[in-house]
């Protein structure tokens, strides 16, 4: 075996190690080796036979043996794909996340039903039970329960998985309540450019945080004799700025008035989360929060977050692109209406069923058939706004349906200092599109795909949006390193297959 080759092994040893909570110590019990030995294979250094990858492999309950297992995954696509068929819109990957966060609040068991398994929550479960959080997938729908500790040990969290996701960042709120000095890693997550913390600590500040950025790491101090004394006026009308403000309200003794607040699909859930919790919440679905806390908060808990706007429009792109019918259930309409109206304006054809509710009984759902549709290009530029405007990433998706459409679009992507570079790898499948600057791209169509081999890129959307063009693209594409597709989607090839995709999953040996 290569040094490199080992060196792999050994960081997939040492991951899996981890993730089932033992010590290099206790592997070595396992194996009747030493822990230095152990220490050695984690470090690459010794040579493997396949009956000690086995005896690891069997110890960690992971299938080390087999071939092409190691390293990152890829996706090799067997292009123009009509699809057909049904398929459910699963939940919230941002409500998700900021339930996941906004179980830091609570002394007792939260039960959330129907989670996303991806990446992004694995990072923060693992982030949950280094701090002393006991989680348990239950069933087959992906409901989890999290039992917290009587005390947080904040000295143990786990660094490197805490720096694998920017939802770390709404730890600060829950836990200001819970500790008056902690520290926490870099966030990390998606390279869309800088994003500033300062928002953050415009909304945090009136509470009595503090955050100091040190190498690698933000040091937190809070001083409890503050509390706000004023409406709290966010700087931004950004999601997690706002679930940010709404964590560290809801155990504030007091009334809290929020402003500029976004009124989006997961704040919103995690506002109707926070009602079950016991806080008294007005104005959800507005930009003005009214927020009544408890200082303590110790319930039994469990509530289903709604389905994901982005992964229906992800759907429905597919569907379109590849110019077939599908019908696409449990779509949240109400975070959807402006770019089902922008896409009629193009020509799609669709229908759409009665509205019903979600299981938090409160986000208005249907069913969409589509259709295939010969689109034109918009009259105007296509740009985002917040909600209720077109959802800022819902908007990378339009890119490759312009492409599609016979004419020429503007799309002005003004939220990110560089995602619109990413949608010019469109071109390596025979797109046509032109960066203008690092938020607008022109794009014309309509577009012959072609098959190609392409890297990720290390955004989660554009990614997506290169997906989909390989379904409907000519020949056999492949997709490299798709880590961040899986961050923010659970098992999306296995079920665009259903549909009639040809999604092959691999890994390089």
């Amino acid at each position: 075996m290569t040094d490199d080759y080992l060196t792999r092994i050994g960081n997939l040893i040492r991951d899996a190690r981890k993730h089932r909570g033992m010590t290099q110590a206790d592997l070595a019990n396992l194996l009747k080796t030493s822990q230095s030995a152990v220490n050695r294979i984690e470090q690459g250094q010794q040579n493997l036979s396949l009956e000690m990858l086995a005896r690891v492999g069997a110890a960690l309950d992971s299938e080390f043996v087999a071939l092409g297992t190691s390293g990152p995954s890829h996706l090799r696509v067997a292009g123009e794909t009509k699809l057909s068929g049904v398929i459910d819109v699963k939940s919230s990957k941002n409500a998700g996340v900021a339930l996941l966060c906004a179980a830091l609040l609570n002394e007792g068991r939260t039960t959330l039903r129907k989670v996303a398994r991806i990446e992004e929550v694995n990072r923060l479960l693992e982030v949950l039970q280094s701090i002393g959080f006991k989680t348990t997938w239950i069933g087959d729908e992906g409901d989890l329960e999290l039992i917290p500790p009587a005390s947080l040990d904040l000295s143990s969290i786990d660094a490197e998985a805490a720096r694998r996701t920017r939802s770390i960042i709404m730890f600060l709120g829950p836990l200001m309540h819970r500790e008056q000095s902690f520290e926490l890693p870099y966030a990390g997550g998606c390279d869309l450019g800088t994003r500033t913390v300062e928002p953050h600590m415009t909304a945090l500040r009136p509470f009595g945080l503090e955050v100091k950025a040190t190498e690698g790491s933000y040091q937190a101090t809070v001083d409890p004799s503050v509390s706000p004394t004023r409406p709290i006026v966010l700087t931004e009308r950004g999601d997690t700025v706002t679930e940010n403000a709404l964590l560290a309200a809801a155990r504030h003794d007091g009334t809290t008035l929020i402003r500029n607040a976004s009124p989006n699909y997961m704040v919103q859930d995690l506002c109707f989360f926070l009602e079950r919790l016991g806080v008294v919440i007005e104005g959800i679905g507005t930009t003005t929060l009214r927020v009544t806390g408890r200082p303590r908060i110790d319930v039994d808990v469990e509530y289903a977050p709604s389905e994901d706007p982005i992964e229906a429009m992800s759907l429905i792109t597919a569907a379109i692109v590849t110019e077939s019918k599908i019908t696409v259930r449990r779509v949240p309409i109400e975070f959807m209406e402006i770019e089902l109206a922008l896409l009629e304006e193009m020509g799609f054809a669709y229908d759409r069923s009665e509205e019903y509710l979600a299981e938090n009984g409160h986000t208005r759902l249907v069913d969409i058939t589509t259709y295939p549709s010969v689109l034109h290009a918009p009259i105007d530029k296509i740009h985002p706004m917040p909600f209720p405007g077109l959802n800022i990433d819902n908007l990378p998706f339009f890119a490759v349906i312009a492409a599609t459409a016979s004419g020429t679009t503007l799309l002005h992507d003004w939220v990110y200092e560089n995602r619109a570079i990413y949608l010019t790898e469109l071109n390596k499948l025979g797109a046509n599109v032109k960066l203008l600057d690092p938020h607008r791209v022109l794009i014309e169509g309509p577009t012959r795909w072609r098959a190609t081999e392409l890297v990720c890129p290390p955004a989660l959307r554009p990614a997506v949006v290169i997906l989909i063009a390989m379904l409907a693209a000519k020949g056999t594409s492949v997709l490299r390193s798709v880590y961040v597709i899986n961050r923010g989607y659970e098992d999306l090839a296995t079920r665009l297959n259903a549909l009639g995709a040809e999604i092959e999953t691999f890994r390089d040996i």
